[in-house]
């Protein structure tokens, strides 16, 4: 396993726990369909919310959150539609957040952004 997988996987798990404690509730965590992946699948009171968690050591290349561009956001969105659609979830309100976990000096600063797009 490379060391980006890991770090991604590291802040994955560092994300997931990050919102456990704020009470929401895992539904599922790397959901794959055509097109793409969602990180995190979570319920957050009415909210059946997809997570992209983005992770950076250092702000060489700006703060994690600028890395989930416009054609990004489209992608998480088909894949959303397909789990809507695998789960028969229609009737349910959606969200879509993201987590960026930025580490300095060996120290994580976790930014939940709610309704990111």
């Amino acid at each position: 396993m490379s060391n980006k997988v890991q770090l991604g996987l590291f802040g994955q798990k560092a994300a997931e726990n990050f919102l456990l404690n704020k009470g929401m509730v895992l539904r599922e965590s790397n959901f794959r369909a055509f097109g793409g992946e969602i990180d995190l699948i979570m319920k957050d009171d009415i909210y059946i919310v997809f997570i992209e968690v983005k992770y950076r050591k250092g702000l060489s290349h700006g703060f994690p959150s600028e890395a989930v561009d416009f054609r990004k956001q489209q992608r998480i969105k088909k894949v959303a539609l397909q789990y809507i659609a695998r789960h028969n979830l229609h009737d349910n309100d959606f969200r879509f957040d993201v987590v960026e976990i930025l580490e300095i000096q060996k120290k994580l600063a976790i930014n939940h952004i709610e309704n990111a797009f």
